[in-house]
Parts: structure tokens; sequence; C-alpha cells
């Protein structure tokens, strides 16, 4: 089969997306890696670089702050939200498609619902946790959310307080079950509670917001 000029240009482009994307990844990685052994304070950017093979006027090029580097596992979570309902059936109330994903990813332990007992995921969860900056960061990672979601849901006033809420009840979720695992419980124990403590949330979030 030959390929005109727009599909050699379009497969040019996947291919160069997908290579941004295994860098990004491959840097994000030797990051974290450094920052689990050493701290995220006493690991300076020039020895990501050099972990990394790159030089650091190129890793600035892929993450312009420090914290991005702890930080990248989220980037693919900050307009999630704003997916599932956008993608959800027709007819399909948002809450409904955004509790189904939840309890979906309880069901498959995402580190994202804080239900995770990976040690690997445990050691994350605590460096990211345990310094102020990579919290405060974070909450960046959430605004971008939020605003995501209130134009998938319709965007106003209306669409902001409703996604405001949604996206702090599914951080307090994970939250809270992160911080049981964290004192010792398991993610198998802690399942059952996890799933019920998600449909409370989302029933109060229904009673709250109404079904319109």
């Amino acid at each position: 089969m030959v390929m005109n000029g727009d599909e050699h240009e379009d497969r040019d482009l996947g291919l160069r997306e997908r290579k941004k994307r295994q860098r990004h990844q491959a840097i994000s990685d030797a990051a974290i890696t450094l920052f689990l052994a050493k701290g995220f304070d006493r690991v300076s950017v020039a020895e990501v670089a050099a972990a990394a093979e790159i030089s650091k006027p190129t890793l600035f090029r892929y993450f312009p702050a420090k914290e991005d580097l702890a930080l990248h596992r989220f980037a693919d979570h900050a307009d999630e939200a704003a997916r599932v309902v956008a993608g959800r059936p027709e007819g399909a109330h948002p809450l409904d498609a955004l509790r189904r994903h939840f309890l979906a990813g309880l069901d498959r332990r995402d580190p994202v619902t804080g239900l995770n007992d990976h040690r690997e995921v445990l050691a994350y969860h605590r460096l990211l946790y345990g310094t102020p900056s990579l919290v405060a960061r974070m909450y960046g990672f959430q605004q971008r959310s939020e605003d995501a979601l209130a134009v998938a849901l319709g965007g106003g006033i209306e669409g902001a307080l409703a996604a405001g809420q949604i996206i702090a009840v599914q951080r307090v979720l994970a939250l809270e079950n992160w911080r049981r695992i964290a004192a010792g419980e398991s993610a198998e124990q802690l399942y059952p509670e996890a799933v019920a403590a998600a449909e409370l949330a989302f029933e109060r979030l229904r009673t709250g917001l109404g079904d319109g």
C-alpha cells in the first residue's frame, strides 16, 4: 500500500510523539529512582540530568520545574475525570460514570485511588506526601483536573462548583486509603471499606448536587 503525503506526515508526527513520551517517562523514572534513594530535597537537577544522560537545558525543556519530575505520573490523570464524563454513555449521569470509574480503579488497585500496597507505590506516596513542595505542586494538577471537569460538566459557576466538589471527594478518598495502608492495613483488607466509603461519598455528592 502506498501512503500519500498526509499519511506520511501523520505517521511521522505519531512517531515523534511516542518518542517524546518515552523520553518524558525515562527522565521521570531516573529522577524518581534518585528521589526515593536520597530524598527529593537532596537530589539536584544536575544529578537527574546526568542519570538520564541529558543536559540540564534539555531536561528543562521536558520538565519546567524539579517537582514535575516526580509528579509526571499524575500528568496523564489531570483530565481523567473530564474524559470519563465526556465519554460516558448517552443518557448516563456524570456522577454515575465517575462513580463507576472510581470503583473500577479500586478494583484494579489503581495507585491514584490510594488503594495499592505495592512496596514501590508506598515508597512513592511517602515521598509525595512527605515533601511539602510536591504536595503544593500536586494541588496544581488537581486544579487542572477541576478546570477540565468543569468544562465537561457544562461550564459556568454550576460546572465549577460541581467539579470542585467531585475532585475534592476523590482526593479525600484516595488520601484516606493511602493513610490506612501506610499505617499497616493491606489493600485486600481495606478494599470493602474503601468501596463503601466511595459509595457513600458519591451518594452524598448526588444528594448535594441533585440529578440535573
